[in-house]
């Protein structure tokens, strides 16, 4: 691969994730019904999926990527986070994707090198 370029190919592009992350937890959970004993395989599953095709990509990031995923039982579930970057390259993107038993968050973050 020649040197990283400038411009549009060194820019967080949120939809282009968007979709890699949704295709990551529909491939990996798909229809599945939430099971406690499948959730730690499922979790690093999605992570490396996203982190594969983020890294196919070939833009100059290094990558940050979370998955929550949490039974649909009522219970609440709050998070945030927080970042001090370029907000001209660098950016996130985050992903709920739910099913009748079960969401999943999922959160990239795109750090230009």
């Amino acid at each position: 691969m020649d040197e990283f370029q400038t411009g549009e190919e060194a820019v967080f592009v949120v939809e282009d994730v968007s979709t890699i992350i949704k295709e990551a937890v529909e491939s990996t959970i798909g229809g599945n019904a939430y099971q406690h004993n499948r959730v730690n395989q499922w979790t690093s599953s999605v992570v490396e999926t996203c982190l594969n095709q983020l890294t196919k990509l070939g833009k100059p990031f290094k990558y940050i990527v979370t998955c929550v995923i949490m039974q649909k039982n009522g219970a609440g579930l709050h998070t945030a986070s927080s970042c001090f970057w370029d907000n001209a390259v660098d950016g996130s993107c985050t992903v709920r994707w739910e099913n009748k038993t079960m969401y999943c968050i999922v959160s990239v973050f795109g750090l230009g090198v």
